[in-house]
C-alpha cells in the first residue's frame, strides 16, 4: 500500500497524454487557431448580453428572429410540465413521445415531403443517414466545401468518396459517366447554401443529371429550410426541383430557433432510417419539450412569411451598403450569409475583436472552418435586425476594415 505522501506524489505528476496535447495546444496558439468557449446571457431578438456589455447580434444562424420569441419558450413550457424534462431512452425503446410524432408529420405537410425521421443534431442526421444508405460497395460524390457533418457522414459509411471541386457540375458528371457500372449505389452529397460562403448550389441543374446517371441526391439544407422558397421550403422549392431531390437534412437550430434536425424523404426512406440509422437508433431521443417548441416555430413560418421577406429586405441592404464602401460581396442579391474575406486568421480575429468592442457580434472563421487563407468575417442578416442596426454596422466595418480586400 502507497504512503500518503508516495500517492500523492504520483497523482501530481503530469501525465503523457496532457503533456503532448498542451504542446498541441501551444501549436494552435501560436498560429492563432485556439479556440476557446464564451457565455453569453440573455438573447432579445438581434440583441445579445455579454458580462453587461450588450452586443448586436450578426453572427448567430437565428435567420427568422424565433430564437428568442416567447411563442416557442411558452410551448416548451407547457410541455415541460407534462412531459418531463427528458426521453428517458432511445426512440425504438421507450422515449418516443407523441410530441415527435406530431413534430415529424408537421414537418413532413410543411416540406411536402412522405414522411420525416427527427434526429437530435444535424451533425447526428448527416453522419446517421449517410453510412446507412451507402456502403463499401458504393461511391460518394462529395463537394470540396460541404459541413464537416458530411465530410464524417462520407468517411463513416465506408464507401469510395470522391471530392469534387465547388459546385463544378462538369467534373462530377465527367466521373458519373467514367465509372458507370463499377458501384452498386452513388450518392451525390451537396448543401443547398453553403455556410461559409452564402452561395446556392444549383440543384436544377443537379437533379436532371442526377437522374441522367441514376444517381441519388443528398440535400444538406440547413441554412435554407424556413427561410429560401415562396412558402420557405428551402432550396428545392427555390429552384422549382423539391419532388427530384431523394434526401433532404433540415435543421430546427436555425430558422427554427430551437434545436434539432430532422430528414424528409419518401415513406421508404424514412422506414429504413429508422431501422438503420445509427445515430437515430442508439441515442436518447430529444426531450419532448423541444419538439413542442419546434412546432410552434413551424406554425410561425407558415404563417408569417413577413419575416423571410424583412430577412431578404435586411440581406439587400446589408450586401447593398457593403457593395457602396466597396466591399462587393458575391452571391444573391437578397442571400442573408455574408462572407467578407480578409485571408490571414490574425487580421480576422483583430476585426472581429473591434467589431465587438463597439457592440457588433460577427463570426471571425478561421481554418480548418474555412481553407487555409481564407479567413473571413461572416455576417449573417436576421428578421430581427432594424436598418438602423445594419447602417450602425456598416459604419462600424468601415472603421474596422480601412483598407479594401
Amino acid at each position: 500500500m502507497l504512503a500518503a505522501s508516495d500517492h500523492s506524489a504520483e497523482t501530481a505528476a503530469p501525465s503523457s497524454l496532457d503533456g503532448a496535447l498542451s504542446q498541441e495546444l501551444a501549436q494552435l496558439e501560436r498560429a492563432g487557431l485556439r479556440r476557446r468557449l464564451r457565455a453569453l446571457h440573455g438573447r432579445a431578438g438581434a440583441r445579445l448580453a455579454d458580462h453587461g456589455h450588450g452586443l448586436l447580434d450578426f453572427a448567430s444562424n437565428d435567420y427568422l428572429g424565433l430564437a428568442s420569441d416567447p411563442r416557442l419558450a411558452d410551448a416548451a413550457a407547457r410541455a415541460l410540465r407534462t412531459a418531463g424534462t427528458g426521453s428517458a431512452a432511445a426512440r425504438l425503446i421507450a422515449g418516443n413521445h407523441e410530441l415527435h410524432e406530431q413534430l415529424e408529420l408537421a414537418l413532413a405537410r410543411f416540406a411536402g415531403a412522405e414522411a420525416a425521421l427527427l434526429f437530435p443534431s444535424g451533425y447526428m442526421a448527416n453522419v446517421g443517414a449517410i453510412p446507412a444508405l451507402v456502403g463499401h460497395r458504393d461511391a460518394i460524390y462529395s463537394d470540396v466545401l460541404n459541413h464537416a457533418s458530411l465530410i464524417d457522414g462520407c468517411r463513416l459509411s465506408r464507401a469510395d468518396v470522391h471530392v469534387l471541386p465547388h459546385a463544378d457540375l462538369e467534373t462530377l458528371e465527367r466521373a458519373l459517366e467514367r465509372q458507370r457500372g463499377r458501384y452498386r449505389r452513388r450518392l451525390i452529397v451537396v448543401e443547398g447554401i453553403y455556410s461559409m460562403n452564402g452561395d446556392l448550389y444549383p440543384l436544377d441543374a443537379l437533379v436532371p443529371l442526377a437522374r441522367r446517371h441514376d444517381a441519388w441526391i443528398y440535400l444538406d439544407d440547413a441554412h435554407a429550410m424556413g427561410v429560401l422558397g415562396p412558402n420557405g421550403r428551402g432550396t428545392g422549392e427555390h429552384w422549382g426541383v423539391t419532388d427530384g431531390v431523394d434526401v433532404v437534412m433540415g435543421t430546427l437550430g436555425k430558422a427554427c430557433g430551437v434545436a434539432g434536425a430532422f430528414v424528409l424523404g419518401s415513406r421508404a426512406l424514412i422506414d429504413f432510417l429508422t431501422n438503420r440509422a445509427r445515430a437515430f437508433v442508439y441515442t436518447t431521443a430529444s426531450p419532448p419539450a423541444i419538439a413542442a417548441a419546434a412546432l410552434a416555430a413551424l406554425e410561425i413560418v407558415a404563417q408569417e412569411p413577413e419575416r423571410r421577406a424583412r430577412l431578404r429586405a435586411n440581406a439587400r441592404r446589408l450586401r447593398s451598403g457593403l457593395a457602396a464602401r466597396g466591399w462587393p460581396v458575391e452571391g444573391l442579391e437578397d442571400g442573408h450569409i455574408v462572407p467578407l474575406v480578409i485571408g490571414a486568421s490574425e487580421a480576422t480575429m483583430c476585426a472581429g475583436a473591434a467589431l465587438e468592442a463597439a457592440g457588433f457580434l460577427v463570426g471571425a472563421i478561421r481554418p480548418p472552418t474555412v481553407p487555409d487563407g481564407t479567413a473571413r468575417l461572416r455576417i449573417t442578416a436576421s428578421a430581427a435586425h432594424d436598418a438602423q442596426s445594419i447602417d450602425a454596422l456598416l459604419d462600424v466595418l468601415g472603421a474596422a476594415l480601412p483598407s479594401r480586400p
